[in-house]
């Protein structure tokens, strides 16, 4: 007699076992962590150097297939970062963040910091897959790529507990339709929260800084589930 076997042990397993090892981890040292997703040139790196303008205390996690180039710029600024580069890997994995993390906690200023951001590999599809045990799920989309990504990238989008409109100075030149990301948004998912930001607002930035903050205080953490 043949029977079918029902398999429903997910195939990322492995992955989500280290991503609770990681929230142990991250409880066990006091960090509030905050993964950004976005494509490339959303402007991630550029809204962590903006944010090490202000007060906020925090440590970055980078990565990306080659180069240690976004992590040089945040050290420029001051920032404890570490990079991970990926090779041909188009996301980062929650044994990624697992292998680095010594190095972070072996540098003095980790202990100074409230927040560990994860600057996630830019790409709209693969990391929405990935658990990194992070609390919030932050992604970018920039003004210049157009306000028709989030239904064209849904996985992304649902995973999302904010949407960051970066490079919100240039709605005007490229008929930016904030609206339309607004009700694709809400015909997701209805309570993804949406925030505009510049680097050349330092308000916006600043507002940012309050809402990650509240975050922390509050203690959210992501009701996202990965499958």
């Amino acid at each position: 007699m043949i029977k079918d076997i029902s398999i429903s042990k997910r195939v990322l397993s492995a992955n989500d076992k280290v991503a609770n090892m990681l929230r142990d981890l991250y409880k066990e040292h006091g960090k509030y962590v905050i993964n950004l997703m976005s494509s490339p040139g959303s402007g991630k790196t550029t809204l962590l150097e903006s944010l090490s303008q202000t007060d906020m205390k925090f440590c970055v996690i980078e990565g990306d297939l080659e180069t240690n180039r976004d992590a040089d710029r945040l050290l420029d600024k001051g920032v404890l970062a570490k990079q991970i580069t990926t090779g041909e890997a188009c996301h980062l994995e929650a044994k990624m963040i697992q292998n680095i993390f010594p190095l972070l906690t072996s540098d003095s200023r980790f202990t100074q910091s409230d927040f560990i951001f994860i600057e996630n590999v830019g790409n709209l599809v693969c990391p929405a897959s990935y658990d990194l045990g992070a609390h919030v799920n932050v992604v970018l989309l920039s003004v210049p790529e157009g306000d028709d990504k989030v239904l064209k990238y849904p996985s992304m989008f649902l995973c999302a507990d904010v949407v960051l409109i970066t490079k919100a100075d240039m709605t005007s030149f490229f008929n930016f339709d904030v609206d339309r990301i607004r009700n694709d948004l809400r015909s997701l998912r209805g309570n993804i929260e949406l925030m505009m930001v510049s680097s050349k607002d330092v308000s916006s930035i600043e507002s940012l800084k309050q809402r990650f903050q509240q975050f922390a205080n509050d203690n959210y953490v992501s009701s996202h589930i990965y499958r």
